[in-house]
């Protein structure tokens, strides 16, 4: 069985990835989102991109920006992932991971197994599809859970992720009950919005690590 992955998303400080880093987190997620508690600017993003080690993966969140500005993006920060959070249609998606050595992955909110079925129009567009909760005021970090009964016995089609309202209290039995590879957290693992706990990130990745063991 593969290893579980664990993307650590909205940090915004250098303690907060360090912690993420010592815990085990196999992924950290940066957000250009200004309407996000959790928003960097891009030079605050490529500060903090500078602080993750080669062994753990980059990720740049962004939500509907125009080719233009996300070129700029990518220039500066240099992720290894870049996470489309908006109404990216998969011509768009294709465009940059065919002229990219960029992972793509699209995060999609889901309600309902139409919306599962939906998502495999990405299928060649991207890398890995990032399940989410149907989106609230924000396209995501909203703490809202996924229902995980959606994914019961669901043919996936390429690699993915589930997010959605996890955290310490109930990513092992997320892993459990969806088998999910990889699982994303952000508001969950918060003491405020936008204020991440380190205590939480070191239980949720505890947990993770401890169900994939037990499932293995």
């Amino acid at each position: 069985m593969a290893d579980q992955l664990i993307k650590i998303c909205g940090l915004t400080t250098e303690e907060t990835i360090d912690a993420a880093v010592e815990a085990g987190a196999t992924h950290i997620g940066l957000v250009h989102f200004e309407k996000s508690p959790r928003h960097l600017s891009i030079a605050d993003a490529a500060k903090l991109r500078a602080r993750i080690p080669d062994s753990v993966k980059a990720v740049l969140l962004t939500v509907n920006m125009e080719p233009k500005p996300t070129a700029e993006a990518l220039q500066e920060v240099q992720p290894d992932v870049l996470q489309l959070h908006g109404k990216e249609t998969p011509e768009w998606l294709s465009l940059i991971k065919d002229n990219s050595k960029l992972e793509v992955w699209k995060a999609v909110g889901i309600k309902d197994r139409a919306a599962l079925e939906r998502a495999e129009k990405f299928k060649d567009a991207a890398h890995r599809l990032l399940y989410d909760a149907a989106a609230g005021a924000l396209p995501g970090g909203n703490g809202l859970a996924l229902d995980w009964r959606l994914l019961l016995n669901h043919r996936h089609v390429m690699p993915w992720g589930l997010a959605g309202g996890l955290g310490p209290h109930n990513v092992a039995d997320a892993i459990r009950y969806t088998g999910a590879p990889l699982v994303d957290a952000s508001s969950g693992l918060e003491s405020e919005p936008g204020v991440k706990d380190i205590g939480k990130i070191r239980a949720f990745c505890e947990a993770a690590l401890a169900a994939r063991k037990a499932a293995a």
